[in-house]
């Protein structure tokens, strides 16, 4: 069975329909983020201006808003997009199309294959709940992103851990629904669990908690290359 045979990887990506890419932005960050989640758009987007670098692959695109609204170090970046479905990857690369950026239809779970050798920084937003298994599992990816990293390259990102962080009334409604369509897999995801991968694969991490997202930054060590480094 290849990856994209998988049903419970296509789960969490197969919401990711045109029409539903139309009320994505205003669902996600309009709706959900400040109030289920409590951490709000401008949180995110921060995260990005932080650790964003001038030769960075997205990874779990979305519809690119949070690149969009980002502010790079140079002003002409390289970007790639990565996703399992295409139509996250058309809307996001239209929406970043004065960047120019490619695109690589690919399951995270697996290794990349990147056609690039190396980047400066990863971003995973809204990425790793929606994957099968557990954090521990679904830690490969933390191994695929530092695979592709430059030395001193940074790993940053978003999820929302089913345990570990406090989840409001709303929360729990929008996680218990979206576990049940198989569209969110976080039940069994603990904040100690995101903390523990990211601490055996990168030289340094953080993780910080804002409302239910947990928010982290992962940095390979200056002068170290990774596995798939040329």
């Amino acid at each position: 069975m290849t990856p994209f045979d998988a049903p419970s990887v296509h789960a969490g990506q197969a919401v990711y329909t045109r029409s539903f890419l139309r009320a994505y932005n205003a669902f996600v960050y309009g709706f959900n983020s400040p109030l289920a989640w409590r951490c709000p758009k401008d949180r995110l987007v921060g995260l990005y201006d932080r650790h964003v670098s001038a030769r960075h692959l997205d990874v779990g695109v979305g519809t690119g808003l949070l690149l969009d609204l980002c502010r790079f170090p140079s002003p002409d970046p390289s970007v790639t997009l990565m996703d399992l479905n295409s139509n996250s990857l058309a809307a996001a690369a239209s929406r970043l199309r004065r960047y120019a950026p490619r695109t690589h239809l690919a399951d995270v779970l697996r290794p990349w294959q990147l056609p690039c050798d190396g980047v400066d920084s990863v971003g995973m937003v809204h990425l790793l709940h929606c994957l099968p298994g557990t954090l521990a599992d679904k830690a490969v990816v933390f191994e695929h992103a530092r695979a592709v990293l430059r030395p001193g390259g940074t790993l940053f990102g978003a999820t929302i851990p089913g345990q570990g962080v406090r989840h409001n009334w709303l929360a729990r409604a929008q996680l218990t629904a979206a576990n049940r369509r198989g569209i969110m897999c976080n039940r069994q995801d603990r904040l100690e669990d995101l903390d523990a991968a990211l601490g055996r694969i990168f030289e340094s991490h953080e993780v910080t908690v804002v409302g239910s997202v947990a928010l982290f930054r992962a940095r390979v060590g200056p002068g170290v290359r990774g596995p798939g480094m040329r």
